[in-house]
């Protein structure tokens, strides 16, 4: 988390600030891009003081992005086992086939008697 001690010679509030080198971090928009969204919402910045907040505030930004990185990652390995792909695919099945339209337009049977033979392959 930027400490709030970090823009205190700034004009600029630090939401702006947070958002324009967020939006130049998880985008890949150019810096130029990044201020005529800025330009959008009402906000007045040039494309070299985001370039000036990316060199200065880059970096502290930088811990949160590894961490959500690696969490996204941890996420993806939790299927890697067959076992816990066919609890997700068992669990999120019951849950569409319920939410699903054109589930009353077959009948029992047929409907269930495809997915239960790509469970227990």
């Amino acid at each position: 988390m930027i400490r709030p001690a970090s823009f205190k010679y700034f004009k600029t509030s630090p939401e702006i600030i947070c958002l324009a080198v967020m939006l130049y971090i998880r985008f890949p928009l150019s810096l130029r891009n990044v201020e005529d969204l800025l330009h959008e919402r009402g906000m007045d910045v040039s494309h070299e003081t985001i370039c000036y907040w990316w060199n200065r505030f880059g970096p502290m930004f930088a811990p949160e992005i590894r961490k959500k990185r690696v969490q996204q990652l941890r996420a993806m390995q939790r299927f890697r086992r067959m076992r816990s792909l066919q609890k997700f695919a068992s669990v999120h099945s019951s849950v569409y086939n319920h939410f699903n339209k054109e589930r009353s337009l077959t009948s029992r049977g047929t409907f269930k008697l495809p997915r239960t033979a790509a469970l227990t392959e």
